[in-house]
């Protein structure tokens, strides 16, 4: 199996595609995701040509397939929001040409998060924000990310997934990003993967995967949290996270870590050091590594 796996990477305007692929190289990685600024705003800078073409260059000379590369929209977005939908769309419009002019095919979103109103009124704001978003000629898919139910997400079920899906007119353009953290808080458990995606593919279709996002949990299952872990030392367990990571369903969908960064010592919250490479290694040899947060400290 020609495993597809890489992390979230930096995107820094002085660098960015190219520092993001160099940074995807350094953790041995052949995918990367990246936000194309600051998650938690909406400010974005012009993008460098230059930079873009470099990053194309070392792409090539290291095995990375720019179909494997993924941009997430920022937290701020959201569609099911009435007092700033107008933002949103406009907002979203725009990161949907960012990722053209990068070359970059897919786009991860957050549904959204009702506010003050019914999730059916969101799930359809949410449908309308994206036939405007969509409607356009760039070779650009948004994907839906699974969400955990928190507050007043949308998202955290196939059925709210699949009844927003069923709204969007141009569906070439429309996919969805698992998230495995998520997919546990939400009540569907990591063990039983093979059901898990017997009934997505019943309910949505499997094609319509286009990423998933590997990340153990803090939660118990069906908790509703959203509190990601690193691989193995979480809820999920690492025997479990195999098995999603070297599904043959989902063989040919890049599996991109967000786990947390590891902290100077147990009582610090300071999240200082990646873990992407020490986990990526973890995952290709297939061994549990339970020695694994020490030794990053270590080698820090």
């Amino acid at each position: 199996m020609n495993l597809i796996i890489g992390s979230h990477v930096s995107y820094k305007n002085s660098t960015q595609l190219l520092g993001s692929v160099e940074q995807a190289i350094s953790y041995n990685s052949n995918a990367f995701m990246f936000y194309t600024g600051a998650p938690q705003n909406t400010n974005r800078s012009s993008i460098d040509d230059n930079l873009t073409s470099e990053a194309y260059k070392l792409m090539r000379e290291n095995n990375i397939n720019l179909e494997n590369v993924i941009v997430h929209a920022p937290y701020i977005v959201n569609l099911a929001n009435t007092s700033n939908f107008d933002f949103s769309v406009s907002f979203l419009i725009e990161e949907v040409k960012r990722c053209h002019k990068l070359g970059v095919k897919y786009l991860v979103l957050h549904p959204g998060s009702a506010v003050n109103s019914p999730k059916k009124e969101a799930i359809n704001l949410i449908a309308k924000g994206l036939n405007l978003i969509l409607n356009n000629n760039y070779d650009v898919t948004i994907l839906l990310e699974t969400m955990a139910g928190k507050g007043r997400e949308v998202g955290s079920s196939f059925e709210e997934l699949r009844d927003i899906i069923s709204l969007v007119k141009n569906k070439d353009k429309i996919g969805v990003c698992l998230d495995t953290c998520h997919l546990n808080d939400a009540g569907y458990s990591i063990e039983k993967i093979d059901d898990i995606l017997n009934e997505f593919d019943e309910m949505i279709g499997i094609d319509k995967i286009k990423c998933v996002h590997v990340n153990d949990s803090k939660n118990d299952l069906g908790s509703h949290k959203d509190r990601h872990e690193n691989i193995g030392f979480g809820t999920i367990g690492f025997s479990n996270l195999l098995r999603v990571i070297y599904h043959q369903k989902l063989e040919k969908v890049p599996k991109i870590l967000e786990t947390p960064y590891v902290t100077k010592d147990d009582n610090s919250k300071e999240r200082l050091y990646p873990p992407y490479k020490h986990e990526i290694e973890m995952i290709r040899n297939k061994e549990f590594n339970e020695k694994l947060i020490s030794n990053i400290r270590e080698s820090n």
